[in-house]
């Protein structure tokens, strides 16, 4: 432990440092951020001395638990031998090398070949510019545009942002930019509401069909979508949703885009999220639990039927980035692999944690401000409601209860993030069962603590409408 002088890292962070994601008027107002000075295992503490149980593994990535001292072990070894060299000039390293043979491994069948970056965002825009330049060789440059759905996240970069479907992220910077399309999300608490599941599947499904006919089937470059969406709210689809819409890609010759940043290595309890949801994507963008955010790492893997038309044309592919192959980064990636592997995390997911967090987060289903619960492997969310057994939000709209809910969680010892009116979680693969449950008893005490200033919030949305 370091003896840190808080006040002044405060003060440095208002002068000097913009955090990522932040209301910045926000953060001076605070005098600062909360700095987390250390972690162990599912534990993260803050430069106060707060012990906070992390239920959102970071931000999605740190799979096998903070303090593994083997991975900062690999990385001192690898930046002794090779600290870094790129993967331009017709070069590649050891590192980089026995990656990307060993996810190319994991995700079998087509998908042998592997595309490295350095975050999500840069996965995805990997994704970007091999669909739209994979089409011009094949003599069909009219197939540009991508189509991606509604509250999707898919990276901060200009073509992240559009390919994703936050409307916060489009307001800011003139997005999305032109060639893509949004449809419907298949989030059926707030757009399906007591519909049957089968038929709202089949209702969110015809969606992406409806819009490859609206613009055209030969002016589709592909689909896009996460297996769960994870920032949009841990949006878990109904049975049926992505067989469908794999059939209709299928149907009009279109590209499916499987993004895994968050769901792959092991997050659903299999190894990628398709493999958990039955379809078979020609391309998957990964990040987060690949290195489990020990050091900067993510790939695109990419179909054989995709690199043999590269290979057929005589043509760069002029798309890379300095760090896209890192070695020390490999280097780490490759061990957290193994780890996942050695524990067999992922089987614990599927069979022992996961099952464990599913029954424990649904004993909330009682709570009379809890309007759904639901999870998938360690993915998890809780809807917050104004009336019990409806979707009605607090003051007549989304977004208003969610940070209060929040606030008292992480006020209480858990790390959780408030999207809109869902508390979502997303904890280490080695959470214990003992932490689960204290995660679920903060929480239950969060909702009943937060329940009085709600009901103000009604109360005076009510006599604001009433004054009307």
């Amino acid at each position: 432990m370091r003896n840190h002088d808080i006040t002044e890292l405060r003060r440095q962070d208002v002068a000097h440092h913009l955090p990522a994601q932040a209301n910045y008027r926000l953060i001076a107002d605070m005098g600062g951020s909360r700095i987390i000075t250390r972690a162990e295992g599912s534990t993260i503490w803050d430069g106060d001395g707060n012990a906070i149980l992390d239920g959102m593994a970071g931000l999605w990535c740190v799979d096998v638990g903070y303090g593994r001292k083997e991975l900062a072990e690999v990385a001192y070894e690898q930046m002794l031998e090779l600290p870094y060299y790129n993967s331009f000039f017709r070069t590649a390293t050891v590192p980089a090398i026995a990656l990307a043979a060993k996810v190319a491994g994991l995700l079998g069948g087509e998908l042998q070949h592997i595309f490295f970056n350095s975050s999500g965002s840069e996965a995805n825009d990997t994704v970007f510019r091999l669909v739209r330049h994979y089409w011009t060789l094949k003599g069909r440059p009219e197939r540009c545009i991508f189509i991606s759905r509604h509250n999707a996240y898919h990276g901060s970069t200009v073509a992240g942002a559009s390919l994703g479907g936050m409307a916060a992220m489009h307001a800011q910077g003139g997005l999305p930019i032109p060639g893509i399309e949004h449809v419907m999300q298949p989030y059926a608490f707030n757009e399906g509401f007591g519909e049957e599941a089968e038929a709202f599947a089949a209702r969110a499904a015809d969606a992406v069909e409806a819009r490859i006919l609206a613009v055209g089937p030969d002016n589709v470059a592909a689909f896009i979508g996460e297996p769960v969406q994870g920032a949009g709210g841990v949006i878990v689809p109904p049975p049926g949703y992505w067989p469908r819409v794999e059939a209709i890609c299928r149907k009009y010759g279109i590209l499916l885009v499987s993004d895994e940043v968050i769901c792959g290595f092991g997050r659903l309890g299999r190894w990628f999220g398709f493999q958990h949801f039955g379809y078979t994507p020609d391309i998957v963008a990964m990040a987060k639990g690949l290195s489990s955010g020990y050091l900067p790492i993510s790939a695109t893997a990419v179909s054989r039927e995709i690199v043999e038309t590269l290979r057929a044309s005589d043509r760069d592919f002029v798309h890379g980035y300095t760090y896209s192959g890192h070695p020390v980064s490999a280097a780490v990636a490759l061990r957290n692999l193994e780890i996942i592997e050695r524990e067999k995390l992922v089987d614990r997911v599927a069979h022992d944690i996961g099952p464990h967090f599913a029954r424990a987060v649904a004993s909330l289903d009682d709570h009379p401000l809890v309007g759904e619960t639901r999870t998938c492997g360690l993915l998890g969310a809780i809807e917050i409601v104004a009336e019990k057994g409806t979707n009605r939000r607090f003051g007549g709209a989304e977004g208003a209860a969610g940070p209060v809910v929040r606030d008292a969680c992480i006020a209480g010892g858990l790390m959780v993030r408030a999207i809109r009116d869902s508390i979502v979680m997303c904890p280490p693969f080695v959470i214990t069962h003992a932490e689960v449950d204290r995660m679920v008893a903060i929480l239950r005490a969060a909702l009943d603590e937060a329940a009085p200033a709600l009901a103000a919030l009604e109360t005076a949305a009510e006599k604001q409408e009433g004054g009307r």
